[in-house]
């Protein structure tokens, strides 16, 4: 896996895997999680694309640079990859997190995107007291201190109990999710509020929520569809990591979009 630079130092650990030629897509994961988040999907989508996963700053094998962090930083970390790659343009596949620098991504530089999909994701948290506490919590007790807390809103009690082998992986990617690096991600969340980005968005995307999420919820994900031109929604039978706990109807829905014509 090559470590491109995004600029400030920061070294970003890229995997590019499946086909050599013919369209890209580039996956943006969520907050604890690496670039592994996406196996699921991994094998149907490096058949039909060129597949580019990361680990966002602060995440997995990058580096964990001191913050302030922003959705801005995070979306020029995209563009870095992009540039050191030579690659002008990307479809799109973000979850949570990565929906919100999609997000960015689509007002800023809607040249460098094709098809947008936002999952489970929100543009706006009108009250930081959730992201407070979690610093908190974290900051005093690391990140045991939120794992079973956090799992509980990432997948349903339903999902938990049928695979207890993908759960008890997504725990264990939580937990290895380096401390200061999750804090200075928790910083940017806090006071995130891109509801003024959205009707900018002018790339055909596709919202896709989860029936059951807690943290992104159905409604957050209908506001986002209703504010961009060309958006769809589509709702899975699932919690916050979608792709994880619906993964054939996660990646026939990913599929299915990025080559509709």
């Amino acid at each position: 896996m090559p470590m491109i630079d995004a600029g400030d130092g920061c070294l970003l650990n890229v995997s590019v895997d499946g086909r050599e030629s013919g369209p890209t897509l580039m996956l943006s994961n969520s907050l604890g999680c690496t670039l592994h988040m996406w196996e699921p999907q991994m094998a149907a989508l490096a058949k039909e694309f060129r597949v580019i996963r990361y680990d966002r700053r602060g995440h997995g094998k990058s580096t964990v640079a001191p913050g302030p962090y922003s959705m801005e930083r995070f979306g020029r970390d995209v563009l870095a990859i992009l540039d050191d790659l030579n690659i002008e343009k990307v479809h799109w596949c973000g979850l949570s997190m990565g929906g919100m620098v999609g997000q960015w991504l689509g007002a800023n530089a809607p040249e460098r995107l094709g098809r947008v999909i936002l999952a489970n994701t929100t543009c706006y948290y009108p009250d930081p007291t959730n992201w407070i506490n979690r610093i908190k919590a974290v900051t005093e007790g690391g990140l045991a201190a939120i794992v079973d807390t956090v799992i509980q809103g990432w997948l349903t009690a339903d999902f938990r109990e049928r695979d207890p082998a993908s759960t008890d992986r997504m725990k264990a990617m939580l937990a290895a999710s380096p401390k200061e690096g999750y804090l200075a991600c928790c910083e940017a969340l806090k006071t995130l509020d891109q509801r003024a980005l959205l009707p900018k968005i002018t790339n055909p995307t596709l919202v896709i929520a989860g029936r059951h999420d807690p943290a992104t919820t159905l409604a957050a994900g209908e506001f986002i569809r209703s504010q961009i031109p060309k958006a769809s929604l589509t709702i899975l039978d699932a919690a916050h990591i979608s792709n994880v706990e619906q993964p054939h109807a996660f990646t026939d829905a990913v599929i299915g979009f990025v080559t509709q014509r």
